[in-house]
């Protein structure tokens, strides 16, 4: 069907879906050319994550768009409809603190999270890389300037007046050049220029020691000191003093790292990044991000980029001047970009690869113990509290590696002993794999010792299955110790070694999933309610019915036509009649 489909898209720009078997839509990408880049996905060879990706399509649409243009502002559109599993989502609950220095005749200066398109009214400095920042540089301007602390005016005067970080505009008047002065001084300090403001400071400090004022003399050098902490710049300066955004990006082995870098008066304030599985072309995963990043947040006067990018589009959908630089301040600050990014990159392959090795050798010095090559085990776990809500939980590890998509919960039978448990729900689990004809794993892990492990066996000695099972024994403090196989031989395992690392969260995992289960039930159970096994009830009118009444009690209490008048007439019956076991 894809083959034939393939034949029929145009030759023009506009916008695809790729689609699973279950009609989700798992992929949107946009081209210049829908014929040739929806075909390039099905043939030739692809690398190990877009190969992964087009395995999992089986259907795919299409939208014709006028321009390359409109096709990018559909694809943003469409990706954050339908947020589509192998898209580079940009996905960002954060907003960075400012500084505002509000414009009100009697001004105070706070701290506030701005939002896109979010209108203040005064002039705001930041963005600060983090809250702190932000609180640090605002402690020092109230101990430097009293301006007022409240944004509504009270009747009275408050401490911060009698501490002298006020001028108490609430109660006296105070004189509007005097707070101009202050604001002034307030830009200067935030937009970096503040050698007169040190000078004045160690001015006030030998003054206050020739006076012997010494406690007077060590707040003035703290102040110093704090306003030349926040004032100190990076090695690459800002020879304009601009403020702007600067990202770049760095693609290896099916993933993107992107890096972005923010500028405020000269300093490097923030940076953004993110390391993301590659499914699509590099460029236009890297655009897609940087217009999904400013929906998220306001735009800077400059916006750099690197040279090899096409931006013809990026300048007609931003609203930001966009600058393309070969050298001087901003192609400095885009190679660090650049550098950043990959070394991110780097550092990501090189822990994998730490990951991998330390992984491959847990698998191999499991299988060397067990005699036998084992890739795929399951883990099983039961859970209950004195025989009730009784439960087992399955978890599955291929290679060391959690397989989340089949991990299996099962509701038991009446609680009979561990060992009946156990061999209920391993009957389920394998007399339904041999009734599907799937494929058996290598190696089944239990959660105890002989009774359990000889439990197992039993069954799958029934179904005809020959497995090897071991169980996980604890100490006799509750802690892993070692493996026991089925003719009760203790396993040793070396506390140090991966292995035991590796088995010890296999174990928390299988707990952790039956546990989780089990409490879910058991709290549903407590939030039953009679009024669920009546007809006519659901969790609508029960809501009315106890919203009314306040109480069970007094539901209980009410008569049939009190009822009625919540619930209609015929649903009252059946409530009456069951509270009072007429039925």
């Amino acid at each position: 069907m894809i083959k034939e489909k393939l034949l029929t898209l145009p030759k023009k720009p506009g916008c695809y879906l790729m689609k699973d078997k279950e009609g989700t839509i798992i992929y949107v990408g946009k081209a210049i050319n829908l014929y040739n880049r929806v075909n390039s996905y099905f043939r030739g060879a692809h690398d190990y994550k877009t190969t992964k990706m087009v395995s999992s399509i089986v259907d795919f649409d299409y939208i014709v768009t006028k321009s390359e243009k409109e096709a990018l502002i559909l694809e943003y559109n469409l990706i954050k409809q339908y947020d589509p599993y192998f898209n580079i989502v940009f996905k960002d609950d954060k907003s960075y603190p400012y500084i505002l220095l509000s414009d009100s005749p009697e001004p105070y200066v706070s701290i506030i999270r701005l939002k896109k398109n979010q209108k203040v009214k005064g002039r705001l400095f930041g963005p600060f890389p983090d809250v702190g920042a932000a609180r640090h540089t605002l402690d020092i301007l109230n101990k430097l300037y009293p301006f007022r602390k409240c944004k509504n005016m009270p009747n009275k005067t408050c401490l911060y007046y009698h501490i002298k970080q006020c001028l108490g505009p609430c109660e006296y008047s105070v004189d509007p050049k005097i707070y101009e002065n202050m604001a002034n001084n307030v830009i200067s300090f935030l937009n970096g220029d503040n050698e007169k403001l040190i000078r004045e400071l160690n001015e006030k400090m030998i003054i206050a020691a020739d006076e012997l004022n010494f406690e007077q003399a060590k707040e003035y050098n703290e102040l110093i000191k704090a306003i030349e902490h926040i004032s100190d710049k990076q090695d690459i300066q800002n020879e304009n003093n601009a403020n702007l955004d600067a990202f770049n990006y760095y693609h290896d082995k099916g993933y993107i790292s992107i890096q972005g870098l923010f500028v405020r008066h000269g300093i490097i304030l923030e940076k953004e990044f993110k390391l993301i599985p590659l499914y699509g072309d590099e460029v236009e995963e890297f655009v897609s991000f940087v217009i999904q990043y400013y929906e998220h947040h306001p735009f800077s006067s400059q916006l750099v980029l690197p040279n090899q990018l096409d931006i013809s589009l990026l300048d007609e959908v931003l609203d930001v001047k966009i600058f393309q630089p070969q050298k001087g301040y901003r192609q400095k600050i885009l190679d660090m970009a650049y550098k950043n990014a990959k070394e991110q990159l780097e550092l990501k392959f090189e822990n994998q690869n730490k990951q991998n090795s330390l992984l491959e050798a847990s698998v191999n010095e499991f299988s060397a113990l067990l005699n036998k090559e084992i890739h795929k085990v399951e883990l099983y776990d039961n859970s209950h509290i004195q025989g009730t809500f009784n439960v087992s939980a399955m978890v599955v590890y291929e290679d060391g590696l959690p397989v989340k998509k089949d991990y299996r919960l099962y509701k038991l039978q009446q609680y009979q002993g561990d060992t009946n448990s156990m061999k209920e729900v391993i009957y389920r689990r394998y007399y339904r794999l041999l009734m599907e004809d799937k494929a058996l794993c290598d190696c089944i892990i239990v959660d105890g010792g002989i009774m359990q492990i000889k439990a197992v066996k039993e069954v799958l000695d029934s179904l005809n299955i020959d497995m090897l099972v071991v169980g996980l024994v604890k100490d006799d403090k509750h802690n892993t110790a070692n493996l026991v196989n089925d003719e009760n031989k203790i396993i040793p395992i070396d506390k140090d070694s991966n292995l035991f690392f590796l088995l010890t969260r296999m174990q928390d995992e299988v707990h952790r999933f039956a546990i989780s289960y089990h409490r879910k039930l058991r709290t549903k159970a407590q939030k039953a309610s009679i009024l669920d096994e009546i007809e006519g009830i659901g969790p609508v009118r029960k809501k009315k019915l106890l919203n009314h009444f306040k109480s069970f009690k007094k539901l209980k209490e009410a008569s049939e036509e009190e009822i009625a008048k919540v619930v209609g007439k015929d649903v009252a019956i059946n409530v009456f009649k069951t509270l009072h076991n007429e039925l």
